[in-house]
């Protein structure tokens, strides 16, 4: 460096002098082995590199071989591992010349290696490097006009600084320095010393030697990344770096961080590789690291809805950047709708933020921030250090610096992620590096999240559309639902709900799934649900609709079959009866905070078996208890199977407080894995305060049969102490159950009801045929003035199917 920091020092601009100074601290250190990677990085921060690379010559194969390289990924430019010393490549060129070669957009165009670079506006620079053995400094630019003169004098200085690493001497098998690890890349053998034989959970005695034991131990998912490093066949050689993860006897895996290079041996393929293993929990975050990139990628990939996007994009930046605030925005049409705000909390953000709030996240219009507006239409990340003139809107969020990616997807802009600072942030080449990297992988991910949230959206609007839209009043009783799509695919599901109301303060609820996840799924779910409640409100027993819920399925000739829990609750006399279809039982929170999954006995799915049998099992309740139904994918996932997803199920319904029954099913909900279709259904049976009174009476078929009725209506309705209406409700009886009698066949019932002020009187018959009011009636007319007089003296009348009959009744408001 001493003819470097020599010559015209004088002349030099302010720029060139910076970088001179930083180069000449790095090369006086000591030898150490990322000293040439920080040296490349100062054509980062000095010339306005995107990416620089290094390369070193072979005279064995003839081949220019990547050595390091800082910046950008190098497939985003089309940079290879290698290049033909007497090929074309301005690489190639710029060593067997011996000066630097300098192309724009339009010349590397016609290069024949830029056929792979993607269509965006680089420039390219090559420069020797003299020291031994000889190489190549590659360069790229992604500004407009591509390397000024001033860029240019820095990229000579670092190319005037680049000192390839001395080879390590050979391999003696004398004694490892901390931390170093030795592998011969023809055999597999692999040598290390003490302290990473302990990071492996090794010791000297437990290692064969053998690279295959040390891969045994590794996370599997990570093994594919160890493995292109130590498979010889498809490296290059250079510097390697990556970090991976190794299993624990007991708790989490460790991450460990593995630096090292490949040594050349004959033919140009490689033959040793030494290096060190460190624990990466105890180095400096480092942010340019590939892994780091790596990770931000995958959590990208499985981010399904555009929250997951931002949450991803925050988890990978904040802590590397040591940032104070992240926001990551959508940007619709002219407006940027913040998606992720980190920290959350309103205060920790500036006062026009908080006056565009808008329910959980603000959102304003891009044309108030035209800074931020500015580097939306170019494209490209921007940042101010501290101090810089800003808007107030954007420089509040960083006064000690600030950074704005603009995040792009294809031919769109997708939206923004802006990074903050409070105290002065020096930005190095690595964060910027980190910034470019992680712009672009968001936007693809958020445009596609996007599209997602919204057919997701379309989806749940469909699926809700099968299911009811409220749920009804239950005297005595409070129930609640809720229904969650799956965020994994767009595919309605099957799953489903129901609260039906039944005479005499009996209710039904239903829950049930039908196999499979497509629109047959769905409406084959929304035919089952209006049957069942169909065959309820007829008045059959529970076992009996659940039977004629599986006929009916069975005569579909559908391919899918379905579970359904049936549950028929008697709200006055504190007891129920429950039906299982191959579905999971209820689980009963008692008032006390016990809970117990119950044990009711099951049938087979419906649409399995024609002739199945599906018994009745009582289940008790007290004023207090609360009655859970779900579905499976609310208690079963990969890492549990659904006995343990009941268990734990029916802790936290312990743990909940049921006075709150909607936020008891939100906690509920709060840990569904949501790969599967999610119906939630909570009842909670507080008890009547008022039980109503109620007496029957079988109507034989006899001469006297009305006048026996009326006399125990007249009975019955004094002994409750009813005398005011006594003649209205005479004359109800005797005209309804004079239709009964003269219109059907079969048994008669008379049913009375007291219940506070209204009185229910009602008459049953096997006759499905519901009675008709007539339009009109002649004066000749024998017939049809029951109806017209049971409407007249009544508050309400009607009728309703019972049991493959019919039950029709009038109310009295009583007046005492």
């Amino acid at each position: 460096m001493a003819n470097v920091v020599g010559e015209g020092a004088a002349g030099r601009s302010t720029r060139a002098l910076r970088a001179e100074a930083a180069l000449t601290a790095i090369t006086a250190e000591p030898e150490t082995p990322d000293r040439l990677r920080r040296v490349l990085e100062q054509a980062l921060v000095f010339a306005g590199a995107a990416l620089v690379a290094v390369y070193t010559s072979s005279a064995e194969s003839e081949q220019l071989l990547l050595v390091e390289s800082a910046g950008i990924p190098q497939a985003l430019c089309g940079v290879r591992d290698s290049y033909s010393v007497a090929g074309h490549s301005p690489a190639a060129e710029a060593v067997r010349g011996g000066r630097p070669v300098w192309l724009g957009p339009a010349e590397l165009a016609a290069q024949a290696q830029a056929r792979r670079v993607p269509a965006r506006d680089f420039s390219l620079a090559a420069l020797p490097v003299r020291h031994d053995p000889g190489g190549c400094l590659l360069a790229v630019s992604e500004r407009p006009g591509g390397f000024a003169p001033e860029d240019r004098v820095c990229l000579g200085l670092v190319a005037d600084a680049v000192a390839f690493p001395r080879p390590p001497a050979a391999d003696d098998g004398g004694e490892l320095s901390p931390g170093a690890f030795s592998l011969a890349m023809d055999t597999g053998r692999v040598r290390l010393a003490d302290d990473v034989l302990d990071l492996f959970g090794l010791g000297p005695d437990d290692f064969d030697g053998r690279v295959e034991t040390l891969m045994g131990l590794t996370v599997p998912e990570d093994l594919p990344s160890v493995m292109s490093v130590v498979e010889a066949d498809h490296l290059t050689v250079g510097e390697r770096e990556l970090e991976f993860r190794v299993l624990q006897p007991a708790g989490p895996p460790k991450w460990l961080r593995l630096r090292g290079r490949l040594l050349q041996g004959k033919e140009g393929r490689p033959a040793r590789l030494v290096g060190s293993v460190a624990d990466a929990s105890t180095l400096r975050s480092d942010v340019t690291d590939v892994a780091r990139v790596q990770r931000l990628a995958a959590a990208l990939d499985i981010a399904v809805t555009v929250r997951d996007v931002g949450r991803a994009v925050v988890a990978a930046l904040r802590g590397p950047l040591r940032a104070d605030r992240i926001a990551v925005a959508e940007l619709e049409s002219d407006r940027l709708v913040v998606t992720v705000l980190d920290p959350p909390e309103p205060d920790a953000w500036p006062d026009l933020w908080r006056a565009e709030w808008r329910a959980e996240w603000p959102e304003a219009p891009v044309r108030t921030m035209p800074t931020l507006a500015a580097v939306l239409r170019e494209g490209r990340p921007r940042i101010w250090p501290a101090g810089s003139p800003l808007e107030t809107s954007l420089a509040e969020v960083g006064p000690g610096g600030l950074a704005a990616l603009p995040l792009p997807a294809g031919n769109r802009m997708a939206g923004a992620c802006l990074i903050g600072w409070d105290t002065p942030h020096d930005f190095g080449a690595d964060e910027r590096a980190l910034l470019t990297a992680a712009a672009g992988l968001a936007g693809q991910a958020l445009m596609r999240a996007r599209a997602f949230d919204a057919e997701h959206e379309l989806v749940g609007m469909l699926q809700r559309q099968l299911l009811p839209r409220r749920l009804p009043r239950l005297p005595g009783a409070v129930a609640v639902a809720r229904y969650l799509p799956s965020t994994v695919g767009l595919e309605l599901g099957g799953d489903w709900y129901d609260v039906i109301p039944l005479p005499d303060h009996h209710v039904a609820l239903v829950i049930g799934d039908v196999q499979g996840h497509s629109a047959g799924a769905a409406a084959l779910m929304g035919q089952l649900r209006t049957a069942l409640r169909a065959y309820a409100v007829e008045g059959h027993a529970p076992d009996v609709v659940v039977s004629r819920a599986n006929r009916l399925l069975i005569d579909m000739e559908s391919d899918l079959f379905a579970t359904c829990c049936y549950v028929d609750v008697d709200l006055e006399q504190s007891s129920a009866w429950c039906v299982r279809a191959g579905h999971l039982p209820p689980v009963l929170r008692h008032p006390d905070g016990r809970t117990e999954i119950a044990e009711a006995e099951g049938g087979p799915p419906l649409g399995i078996m024609t002739q199945a049998d599906f018994p009745m099992s009582p289940l008790r309740l007290q004023p207090g208890t609360t009655v859970a139904l779900t579905t499976d994918g609310l208690v079963e996932s990969h890492e549990a199977d659904i006995d343990e997803g009941m268990d734990d199920f029916a802790r936290r319904l312990a743990a909940a407080d049921p006075a709150h029954l909607g936020l008891v099913a939100d906690t509920l909900l709060g840990k569904a894995a949501r790969s599967d279709d999610v119906a939630l259904l909570l009842m909670r049976y507080d008890g009547m305060a008022l039980r109503p009174l109620r007496e029957s009476w079988t109507v034989w078929r006899v001469p006297q049969a009305v006048g026996h009725a009326r006399r125990f209506t007249r009975r019955t309705l004094r002994s409750w102490g009813v005398a005011e209406d006594l003649d209205a409700a005479l004359l109800i009886v005797s005209e309804l159950v004079t239709n009964a009698l003269v219109h059907t066949e079969g048994q008669v019932r008379l049913d009375l009801t007291l219940a506070g002020d209204r009185l229910r009187l009602a008459v049953a018959d096997a006759s499905p045929r519901s009675p008709v009011k007539p339009s009109s009636i002649g004066w000749e007319a024998t017939g049809g003035r029951g109806i017209l007089l049971v409407e007249a003296v009544s508050a309400a009348w009607g009728s309703l199917p019972v049991s493959g009959g019919k039950q029709v009744w009038a109310e009295l408001v009583l007046r005492r």
